[in-house]
């Protein structure tokens, strides 16, 4: 099985760095995908390495695609490349894990409307004009869809995902 998170430089580190080991430890591979190769920076300073930039994404390669917060979604969710792989996951009715800010990539691709979210406090606005249906709790799961708020969501935002995947 393998997962593809999507993030760029200025991402909440916890909220990369725990779905990323977090998947490892259940022996899922896990690529980063970025706008450029190279490495990403935290917005605490944590450098993580990018296996694949966006273009060389296929997304039904992966099972399931994970959205970190921070201010990364800000960036992604101007490329079209990435709206496209969220898309791509929805279409094929796969998990999306969106935290934080990371549902503002869900919101650029047209794909929250009628559906229940949650994220960080300064995008529900934008989530609730994108007809997301806005719930301000620690995890909000509709479908294939687990969003979460904040670092202090991790554990609850990890347990319904690893329920999503079966493991």
């Amino acid at each position: 099985m393998k997962a593809l998170i999507i993030s760029a430089d200025n991402f909440e580190d916890s909220e990369l760095l725990v779905p990323y080991y977090r998947l490892k430890e259940a022996g899922v591979e896990v690529t980063v995908a970025s706008l450029n190769r190279g490495a990403i920076t935290g917005k605490q300073g944590y450098e993580v390495a990018v296996d694949k930039t966006l273009d060389e994404i296929n997304p039904d390669d992966y099972a399931i695609l994970v959205l970190p917060g921070g201010k990364a979604p800000a960036v992604v969710r101007k490329e079209p490349k990435a709206l496209e792989i969220a898309r791509s996951f929805f279409a094929g009715s796969k998990p999306v894990a969106a935290i934080c800010h990371g549902p503002q990539i869900l919101i650029s691709a047209g794909l929250l409307k009628g559906r229940r979210a949650t994220c960080y406090m300064s995008v529900a606005d934008e989530l609730k004009e994108a007809g997301a249906l806005y719930e301000d709790r620690e995890v909000v799961i509709d479908g294939n869809l687990v969003t979460s708020r904040q670092p202090p969501d991790l554990p609850a935002f990890m347990r319904e995902t690893m329920k999503l995947l079966g493991l």
